[in-house]
């Protein structure tokens, strides 16, 4: 459960510096960090979920 919770923390913080790097300038950093740190875990959920059930499953 906490490598879970570390997971999606440390990818809404990585979604919100990668939200700033790309798009600070356009948008604002404050509403390039705010998107980055919702849409940043989209893409790591699903890849954690499986990652922890088969580690579940080597153990």
């Amino acid at each position: 459960m906490a490598a879970l919770i570390v997971g999606l923390v440390a990818s809404g913080i990585g979604g919100a510096g990668g939200g700033v790097l790309t798009g600070g300038k356009a948008i604002g950093n404050q509403l390039a960090a705010l998107m980055g740190s919702f849409y940043g875990p989209v893409g790591v959920i699903p890849g954690l979920i499986v990652g922890l059930i088969a580690l579940a499953f080597l153990k």
